[in-house]
């Protein structure tokens, strides 16, 4: 199967996932207890205000007329006011979600090249003391929540050693670099402001850190026992038999049949990393989506925890993509078949 074939199928095969994501988000707003109408205008609202904007919201037609006009404007970008912020919650995404992205993409960043390089390490030297140390290492990150990470690290490094910052997403005396994409470390280095590249960095550097534990933990761990199990196999005894460098070997014929089953569990984590910031964005008050999710959690604010899953969803379905892809030109015969093999 070509690889552009390949890709169009995934993609469709995405957008019904989505459609039905966005039938399950829609399914769970309408049965939580309460009238969206009432909690929008509150206890004290008068009852025509409140059945004018029960008209308003469709809330008096057939449920399935109700997912039809709320998908129409989803796709438009139209979610609808969030009862917190009395804004669009699509204004509100687009605020919020460059903040999380920056997380994201550092965790991400930790998570490839320190999870893979501490997994190839314990496979080369195993079952001695630094292998032992890295297992140990994988098994407190994988056991260890998110939060709690947040937490050591507040105590270590805000506190006992006072070297990162641990509120906020930029120091008070920093001037916001100019918005391009609304993540002040890109914006600093494109627009040359690099003292607030910086000091977003290290605001940035420790929940990022709290987030990739278990991540790089699992990426490591995964990387280790693929390696030392294909390194069993007879073409690693054929090569070795020839004489071949155990660098060469390494690098060329076990690394990457190897990664596929890491690449697969780590690209999903990655995805999840936007989810897993909720409580971590609180203990570091950080601005991001994931806060601004877990106060229309709060609040039941039906409009913004529907846009903020979507969007959680949208993340999964693109890692997914990501997935495929990737595993496809480690493994070709996976998509002259058709389908991923997702370990």
């Amino acid at each position: 199967m070509k690889m552009s074939k390949y890709i169009i199928k995934r993609f469709l095969y995405s957008i019904l996932v989505l459609l039905g994501l966005s039938i399950i988000i829609f399914v769970i707003s309408r049965i939580v207890p309460g009238d969206p109408a009432r909690m929008a205008l509150g206890p004290r609202a008068p009852e025509y205000a409140v059945e004018n904007l029960r008209n308003e919201m469709h809330l008096d037609e057939p449920l399935y007329m109700q997912y039809v006009l709320w998908l129409g404007d989803a796709l438009k970008g139209d979610f609808g006011q969030s009862l917190v912020t009395r804004r669009a919650v699509a204004e509100d995404i687009i605020e919020f979600l460059p903040a999380t992205m920056e997380i994201v993409i550092v965790s991400a960043l930790i998570v490839v090249f320190v999870g893979i390089n501490l997994g190839i390490l314990s496979a080369r030297f195993s079952n001695r003391w630094f292998d032992g140390v890295i297992r140990v290492f994988s098994y407190l990150g994988i056991v260890t929540p998110a939060f709690v990470w947040a937490i050591i690290f507040i105590l270590i490094f805000g506190y006992t050693l006072p070297i990162f910052p641990t509120i906020g997403r930029l120091s008070s005396e920093i001037v916001p670099p100019q918005s391009i994409t609304g993540m002040y470390m890109i914006d600093g280095l494109i627009t040359g402001n690099f003292a607030a590249a910086g000091d977003a960095f290290m605001h940035i550097f420790l929940p990022a850190l709290a987030l990739s534990m278990g991540p790089a933990a699992q990426a490591a761990r995964i990387t280790r026992s693929s390696m030392t199990e294909n390194e069993k196999k007879d073409y690693i005894t054929s090569a070795r038999a020839f004489g071949i460098p155990q660098k060469i070997i390494m690098k060329h014929q076990l690394l990457k049949p190897s990664l596929i089953p890491t690449v697969s569990v780590m690209a999903l984590d990655i995805a999840s990393l936007i989810g897993n910031a909720f409580l971590v964005e609180l203990l570091f008050n950080f601005p991001g989506l994931s806060r601004y999710g877990v106060t229309a959690m709060l609040n039941k604010d039906l409009p913004a925890i529907s846009a903020v899953v979507l969007v959680l969803g949208i993340f999964y379905i693109l890692a997914n993509i990501v997935i495929d892809i990737i595993v496809s030109f480690l493994d070709p015969r996976i998509r002259s078949f058709g389908g991923v093999q997702n370990a």
